[in-house]
């Protein structure tokens, strides 16, 4: 596929949160090193008998994805109210998304998220720093465009 890149500029991710940000909102303001990451996960249960015979099976896991936001973005209100909601009402407000990757011609859809890990403030050096927020999946479907 001679037509494709590598380029990470034109991506583009989009967010709703269920019953807080219904419509879908375009994050930006992304770090300049890690914009956004899913984590490798185990999808199968493979294990060996005594007597050398191999047996596997498919299993359901959950999908680990980090997103790193510079502290002066709009996107990480975003974040602290989807915070501050489930801290008030101590209930979860469930995700859904979808990222697109024009580069390389695929589109992600990510069902049934929560927020799962949430940095309250930036890192404060000489500069602040991005904060990282963790949003653990039900599904993220990958599918060309």
């Amino acid at each position: 596929m001679a037509d494709q890149t590598i380029t990470a500029a034109n991506s583009v991710y989009m967010l709703a949160i269920l019953d807080l940000f219904p419509v879908p909102q375009q994050l930006q303001g992304f770090s300049a090193d890690a914009a956004f990451a899913s984590e490798a996960f185990d999808m199968v249960e493979v294990v060996m008998g005594v007597d050398g015979n191999m047996s596997a099976g498919w299993i359901p896991v959950i999908k680990k994805q980090t997103i790193s936001i510079m502290p002066d973005s709009a996107s990480a209100d975003m974040f602290d109210a989807w915070y501050a909601a489930q801290e008030a009402a101590r209930e979860l407000y469930f995700a859904q998304g979808v990222i697109v990757l024009p580069s390389i011609k695929k589109e992600f859809t990510m069902i049934k998220g929560v927020l799962s890990t949430y940095t309250p403030h930036a890192e404060v050096a000489k500069t602040l720093r991005f904060r990282s927020f963790g949003i653990t999946w039900s599904q993220i479907l990958p599918a060309p465009i």
